[in-house]
């Protein structure tokens, strides 16, 4: 489940097409510099809180800060920060059904924007009922969809190697040392966001911890081998990739449809046609479902789960006859919708794909900060907080772990602003460069609805 949420083969498209060959540095740094101390500070988090994390990371938080102010703000923020994503995932599985059906990259030809927005709603709505009437769908689904895509990637990987064997040549050139170094510009800061968005996601399966039958002796060894997991796809599918495409010359809708030229392209080479291309279509259909199914679920019991009453509702926490927090569902969907209102002033299906996509750049390292104000606070005041796992024993390597993650997803986060894909400066460099910061604003500060009525209720109770 945790694997399907994080490291699929579009997480290598995005950073090559940002950073060029020069990611593979990026992402051999990321891994040992953020990537392994967030999956242990979320092993820690999780160890020490036990079977109290209806709300996972909203949990952590709040029983770290001993503040309930403060466990729903961060509720608020991991919900709306996933909410980007669960959209970029529909308008994923929309790409890859158009690639089965039509066999090419005329998707953005043959549908228009205002098309392709109703079908994205219309797959999240047919997800939030499906969810309801098939309980175990999301183990089903999840399973069998990081596994497909786990293999796919190592496939090609495996017959990219075949390939330069057999006389393939290296599409990227020059491919020596020089070419993995990054120029460290704006532009490549304003993009690192989106790898911390690409190999993030492990705490979205806290609420589901509780199901493992030995959580505290077998979550940390999963972290592990998420960790390891996530390094080799990432390195050495980017390599892989490298094989096929010019780093230096990369198709503009490369974000969008870049895995189905690369399966294309590999099948082509090896004498299979597009059969490989149809095999990952399949594939990526059901790793994106998968991923919706497991981020509607996740981040609607992360609202729903252990956050204070008096910033809740009463008709926001009723559960349904299966015990999911339905209200949830539907004020997630409704804000879906609005992001998918906003990215209908864009010009292109492909313009809306990339802008939705690197929207996650800028949400999802905001919520990674609340992971390590967590994490530093557990360990600033570890006599209180014991775990049966522990991340540096070190009290102060720790905390200077936790702090320089800290100040990491928060630059990266703020640089995300930033636009990318278009002249800077141009009239579509300002205009999504105000839809970045509507879109942020108005996902964070639509968190005083739900205490805001929760207030009027409670008023108007003691005054019947």
């Amino acid at each position: 489940m945790d694997f399907v949420t994080i490291m699929g083969f579009d997480d290598l498209m995005y950073p090559l097409q940002n950073q060029g060959l020069a990611v593979v540095f990026t992402w051999v740094a990321m891994i040992f510099l953020f990537v392994i101390p967030y999956e242990m500070s979320v092993t820690q988090l999780g160890a020490t809180f036990g079977d109290r994390q209806d709300s996972g990371l909203a949990s952590w938080v709040r029983r770290a800060s001993h503040s309930d102010v403060l466990g729903y703000a961060t509720a608020w923020m991991y919900w709306a920060a996933c909410l980007p994503y669960i959209v970029d995932v529909a308008n994923s599985t929309i790409v890859a059904l158009g690639w089965l059906i039509l066999g090419n990259n005329s998707l953005g030809h043959r549908m228009s924007n205002f098309m392709f927005g109703l079908l994205t709603f219309v797959v999240i709505l047919i997800f939030v009922v499906f969810e309801n009437f098939f309980q175990r769908s999301l183990e089903i689904m999840s399973t069998l969809g990081g596994f497909a895509m786990f293999f796919m990637t190592i496939l090609f990987v495996v017959m990219t190697v075949w390939s330069l064997l057999h006389g393939g040549h290296i599409a990227t050139q020059p491919f020596n040392l020089h070419a993995f170094i990054p120029s460290f510009s704006s532009q490549y800061w304003s993009t690192t966001g989106l790898l911390m968005f690409a190999a993030c996601g492990a705490e979205i399966v806290i609420p589901y911890l509780k199901r493992m039958k030995h959580p505290n002796r077998d979550f940390p060894k999963s972290m592990w081998m998420l960790a390891f997991m996530t390094a080799f796809l990432a390195i050495f599918g980017t390599l892989a990739l490298a094989m096929f495409f010019n780093a230096n010359h990369l198709p503009n809708d490369l974000k969008m449809n870049g895995s189905f030229y690369a399966f294309r392209m590999l099948g082509e080479r090896m004498g299979l046609g597009k059969s490989l291309m149809y095999i990952f279509a399949v594939v990526q259909t059901l790793y994106m479902l998968a991923q919706l199914a497991v981020l509607l679920d996740s981040v609607s019991w992360v609202i729903a789960g252990d956050v204070s009453e008096k910033f809740i509702p009463k008709w926001f926490a009723k559960r349904d006859k299966n015990g999911r927090p339905m209200h949830s569902y539907v004020i997630t969907s409704g804000l879906c919708l609005l992001l998918l209102l906003l990215s209908g002033t864009l010009p292109s299906i492909n313009s809306i794909f990339n802008w939705l996509l690197n929207l996650n750049g800028i949400v999802f390292p905001f919520k990674n900060c609340w992971i390590f104000i967590a994490f530093i606070l557990i360990r600033w005041h570890q006599n209180e907080f014991k775990s049966g796992f522990v991340f540096i024993k070190k009290r102060w390597a720790a905390l200077g772990v936790g702090w320089f993650c800290l100040i990491f997803s928060f630059v990266c986060a703020m640089m995300g602003f930033l636009p990318q894909d278009v002249a800077v400066a141009t009239h579509a460099w300002n205009h999504q460069l105000l839809l970045n910061l509507f879109a942020v604003f108005a996902l964070f500060v639509a968190g005083l609805i739900l205490p805001v009525w929760a207030w009027i209720e409670r008023r108007m109770t003691q005054r019947g």
